[in-house]
């Protein structure tokens, strides 16, 4: 039986990371295989090809020497089987082996995972001992995924992101200063605006049919859906293909779709959908009020990029979901603050991914601050 074994250590990107090696290939630690999943998805990102992370996972979680003999035979059949191009490292370390097959074809992926799953399988099953072999968790999550389930049943894009969903400790707590202000800014606001909920509802049930609130599903953070709250603006049981033809060709930069936009506006400016009323309130951006609830459960902030409707979503490209991923959804943001519906799609991303990189309490509160302004404005609010 070949063991483990500590080696010289790998850099990547200026960062020194332990890794261990296998005869003359290595396997990652933890902290390096997670940060060459990073590095993977920014490259797929630019060149297309997809990956696959598959995750052997022995099942006991009791670590013992048959523990670590089981993983030790693992990584060594897979390094064996495996490409130059393919990375083997520690998913969680001394616990869940991650294998990335890199430089995919992207045509066919149901034949992809069938092929890599029996290669797997075949390798195992010459290696490892029958019981062992049952005993063994074998988990696939392709990239670009679906922003569905992966073949485990947890949500693939909380696996393929390890690098955001486990932030480090210094952003970790920034996130908690920004949550701890998300409630006490929505609870404030929602106590002292509790006259204007009532006249807003009662305007609103006496001039059209229906609820006082407009329920819809949205992709949070992660892929993660939640319902959306907003005073309903338009009247009940219309139809949203309008809206969703309007943004898929927004998104996809159909040319058609620009010949018409001479005016600068890159929302629906005349939607027959909307009642006097709601156009009052998508005016004063008073219709988005009811989100503040949304911010205390937890399912949104006051800042951060605006929540996609899942057919926006699948209209995205691989680069625009970031939005989603690496900053939970707000009520503002510096979209709202630059133009709102007078700025590109694409540019639109571009600034959330500012914000998100930048991101600091400081910023919070000065997209807070200059919010109140650009509603006043009403640029881009139809």
């Amino acid at each position: 039986m070949t063991s483990l074994r500590v080696s010289s250590a790998l850099k990547v990107e200026g960062s020194p990371f332990e890794s261990f090696s296998i005869g003359e290939r290595e396997v990652l630690s933890e902290s390096a295989f997670k940060r060459m999943i990073a590095i993977e998805r920014k490259r797929t990102e630019r060149s297309k090809e997809p990956f696959l992370l598959v995750l052997l996972d022995p099942g006991n979680k009791n670590f013992s020497g048959s523990n670590e003999s089981a993983l030790e035979r693992m990584a060594s059949a897979l390094l064996g089987s495996s490409r130059e191009t393919d990375l083997i490292g520690w998913y969680k370390e001394r616990d869940i082996v991650g294998v990335l097959f890199t430089g995919l074809e992207v045509s066919d992926k149901k034949t992809i995972l069938n092929a890599i799953l029996n290669r797997v399988k075949t390798t195992l099953r010459s290696e490892s001992a029958f019981d062992q072999l049952n005993q063994i968790s074998i988990s696939f999550h392709f990239y670009p995924d679906d922003w569905g389930h992966s073949s485990s049943g947890h949500p693939s894009n909380t696996i393929l992101y390890p690098d955001l969903f486990r932030p480090g400790n210094r952003r970790r707590s920034l996130l908690v200063v920004k949550q701890m202000i998300d409630v006490a800014v929505s609870a404030l606001v929602l106590l002292l605006c509790s006259p204007l909920f009532l006249a807003i509802a009662l305007a609103i049930k006496l001039t059209s049919k229906g609820p006082v609130f407009f329920r819809q599903q949205r992709v949070g953070q992660f892929g993660k859906c939640f319902t959306f709250l907003k005073f309903r603006s338009m009247h009940v049981d219309n139809d949203h293909s309008v809206h969703k033809a309007f943004v898929t060709k927004m998104i996809n930069r159909d040319v058609e779709f620009e010949a018409v936009q001479k005016n600068g506006v890159y929302k629906l400016t005349d939607d027959k959908r909307i009642t006097r009323v709601g156009r009052f309130l998508r005016r004063t951006s008073l219709d988005e009020l009811p989100q503040l609830l949304n911010v205390l459960r937890g399912e949104m902030s006051l800042v951060g990029p605006r929540p996609a409707i899942p057919y926006e979503l699948a209209a995205y490209q691989t680069w625009h979901r970031r939005r989603m991923l690496e900053a939970k959804p707000g009520i503002t943001g510096l979209w709202q603050i630059a133009g709102r519906g007078r700025v590109r799609f694409e540019e639109m991303v571009r600034m959330d991914l500012r914000y998100a990189a930048s991101w600091s309490p400081w910023l919070d509160i000065k997209i807070l601050l200059r919010t109140p302004l650009a509603v006043i404005r009403g640029t881009g609010a139809y």
